[in-house]
């Protein structure tokens, strides 16, 4: 198979991916490391409740507030090691009393080539325009 049919594939898993993931969002919120990652999913159409982790809070007091507000998340950090950590932290801390939904996170790492959720936008156009055009 050629890069092109590659991506070309790749590209139509993100778009399933990512209507999935609207879906989701009508009912829980998406959990994301900081604002540029909020920003980047509202600019690729997910219209639900963003929550960032970065906003002035200990971890621990964020999942304070999480465990008083939802019964479910959709935790989606970056693909990075620090992503990770607190994916497990938030995992952990949560673990019995809300439902953590990382598949999202986890189908994506599978198809994009960018380490944070903030380079979705762009890397998804830079795809469309390079082998989408043609």
């Amino acid at each position: 198979m050629s890069i092109e049919g590659t991506y070309k594939e790749h590209l139509a898993e993100i778009e399933k991916i990512l209507e999935e993931l609207r879906e989701k969002n009508r009912e829980a919120p998406i959990v994301v490391e900081g604002i540029k990652d909020k920003i980047a999913l509202q600019s690729l159409g997910i219209t639900g409740e963003i929550i960032t982790i970065n906003a002035g809070k200990s971890l621990t007091d964020f999942c304070d507030s999480i465990l008083a507000r939802y019964r479910e998340i959709i935790i989606l950090t970056d693909w990075d090691e620090r992503g990770r950590k607190i994916c497990a932290i938030l995992i952990k801390n949560l673990s019995g009393r809300v439902k953590c939904n990382t598949e999202t996170r986890k189908l994506l790492a599978k198809y994009v080539h960018v380490r944070k959720v903030e380079g979705l936008p762009s890397w998804i156009n830079t795809i469309k325009k390079k082998f989408m055009e043609k």
